[in-house]
Formats: structure tokens, sequence, C-alpha cells
């Protein structure tokens, strides 16, 4: 049975566990080691047992712990070659035979899982998602997306679960205190995913079969869990799905587990 867990989720710190109990793999790794640590024992796994961390993007969020699990533990870092180079200017020296160069749309294998990288539009050097594949099922995680295209939606399609972004509420964001240049950055094709672009998204994936959907990377100034979750819920609802039982929803926390088995 494999188990897939939103450990943190927020522009403060994100990390994906997905297990089978005997392959574990993180996505992004953007906390401490420490809380990395407590969150994975939470769930009953060990930073030994860790198989690999597959890095979406170079900015700290999702980075901050990825060099210290690795040099700890031995443990591989996957991403493109990019953003490993970006990566290790910022968390310190990585032992080599642990940085894993991959390439969007080039499947790759850690032990049990197939996974299968694709470009997000997102201001990093070389940002990706990934969707990693077992028992013919798709797991996904789509975080920092600044728009959907056709590509983007064609990765994203038929999966079984996904943490997709629901970043911000735009009228929150034009209203709250951010400074002009980064409002603009936000709401920009490389910046982040709003309610609303995400309800639409996650619409279209639940037509294409998707079961579990968990928001996240939720922003703390420019949102609310009620506001994202209303926005999916209604589009949902109005498309003719009804929540919690043609699809699952839920919103991933900063600082708790959310778990989908």
């Amino acid at each position: 049975m494999i188990k897939f867990y939103t450990l943190f989720s927020s522009s403060s710190g994100n990390s994906t566990l997905i297990s089978t109990g005997e392959t574990n793999i993180l996505v992004d790794a953007g906390v401490s080691m420490a809380r990395l640590n407590v969150a994975l024992k939470d769930v009953g796994i060990s930073p030994n047992e860790l198989d690999g961390i597959l890095i979406t993007h170079e900015h700290r969020d999702h980075i901050y712990g990825a060099g210290a699990l690795s040099r700890k533990y031995n443990i591989p870092l996957y991403a493109s070659e990019k953003t490993l180079s970006e990566t290790v200017k910022i968390v310190g020296d990585v032992y080599e035979h642990n940085l894993r160069s991959v390439q969007a749309k080039k499947h790759f294998e850690i032990r049990e899982f197939v996974i299968c990288p694709f470009s997000i539009p997102h201001d990093a050097v070389s940002p990706m998602g990934y969707s990693v594949f077992y028992n013919d099922k798709k797991y996904t995680v789509a975080t920092d997306i600044g728009h959907i295209s056709d590509s983007l939606l064609k990765s994203l399609c038929k999966s079984d679960t996904i943490l997709l972004e629901s970043n911000h509420d735009i009228k929150m964001l034009n209203e709250g205190s951010y400074p002009y240049y980064l409002k603009k950055r936000i709401l920009s094709d490389v910046g982040h995913l709003s309610n609303d672009k995400a309800s639409w998204l996650v619409t279209q994936l639940a037509k294409w079969g998707t079961k579990n959907i968990i928001l996240g990377h939720l922003s703390k100034e420019n949102n609310t869990y009620e506001k994202a979750y209303e926005a999916s819920y209604s589009m949902l609802t109005k498309n003719g799905f009804e929540v919690d039982k043609d699809v699952n929803l839920k919103i991933a926390l900063p600082n708790s587990t959310v778990e989908v088995i």
C-alpha cells in the first residue's frame, strides 16, 4: 500500500513523502533537517530509510534541509542539472555520487517507483514537478506554478493523487501589504497559481479521473484555508462532482502532516 503525506506546505517550507514502506522518497526538503526528522518519525519513517529527495527548484522553501539530510544519511538528490548547481550554492556541498541529474519527460527509477519529471512555469533556473508511478497509479506534486499550459495539463492529467498549488486569493493579494513588485511577480506567468486558477485546474483533473486532491503552498498573508477550499469545492460541485464521494479534497497544512492512503 502506498502512502502520500504532505509534511510541510507553505511559503515557509515544503516537503512531501511518498512511501510504500519499502521505498521512501521526499519531494523537496524545505525546512531544517531537525524538523524533517521529527515529521518523518511521526509517520514511522527513519531518515536512514529515505531512497532519494526529488528537488523541484532551488528556492529555499524547497531545499533548506536537503544538503544536511544528504550529507548525514547519504541520500541522493534528484533535480535538473541547473537546479542541482544552484542548490549546492545554497545548501552546501553534497557528495558527488549523490547529485543525480534528471530531465523533464525522461523517466527514471528509484527502487519500486518510476518517476517522470515535467517542466513547470516558475521563476527558477529549471523548475520541475514530479509524477511517481506505482502499481499503475500516478502520484503527482505540482506547486509553484505561474500559469496553466497545455503541456502542464497533459503532465498532470490522470493522476490518482495530486498535491496542487492554490497559493493566493487575488483580491487579498491586490489589497494586501506586499510591495507592488512582489505582487507583480506572484501574479506573473512564472509566479504562483491563484485559488481561481487552481479551482479550474482541479475540475479538469477530476474530469480525467483524479480522486485525491490536496491544495497546498497556501500563502499565509494572501490566502486562507477557507478561501482556497471553497474555490475548488464550488467549482467541483458546479461541474457535477460530489466532494468526499467522487473526489476527496483536502488542504495541506503548513506544519502538520496530511495523509492520503
